[in-house]
């Protein structure tokens, strides 16, 4: 079995910063593209940021400039660094990856999802 596991969020005020990470664990035999998601109440998932295997990036405009992502491959654990967070950035935040596990076949794993709110 695979499992990723998140850790990071919290309250923070406006132009605050918080960094998430997400590790995976279980049968692992290779991971490809791992990505943040966040769904706020009322909304669609919406893709935050993502990251290939060989660190190519990709972000939403909303969070462009502000957000970072990255991944240790050896650790099998990706991070979203977020600074300047707005009210807006006030969402649920899920990991998400690509992973071919023990079946050999790929599958995409989503975490359990971690709270960020953003207020004064």
């Amino acid at each position: 079995q695979v499992q990723l596991v998140e850790s990071g969020g919290g309250l923070v005020q406006p132009g605050g910063s918080l960094r998430l990470s997400c590790a995976a664990s279980g049968s692992i035999f290779s991971i490809y593209a791992m990505g943040w998601y966040r769904q706020a109440p009322g909304k669609q998932r919406e893709l935050v940021a993502a990251i290939t295997s060989g660190g190519s990036t990709n972000y939403a405009d909303s969070v462009k400039g502000r957000f970072t992502i990255s991944r240790d491959n050896a650790k099998n654990t990706v991070y979203v660094q977020m600074n300047s967070l707005k009210p807006e950035d006030t969402a649920v935040y899920y990991c998400n990856a690509d992973i071919v596990g023990s079946s050999w076949s790929l599958a995409s794993y989503w975490g359990q999802g971690t709270q960020v709110t953003v207020s004064s």
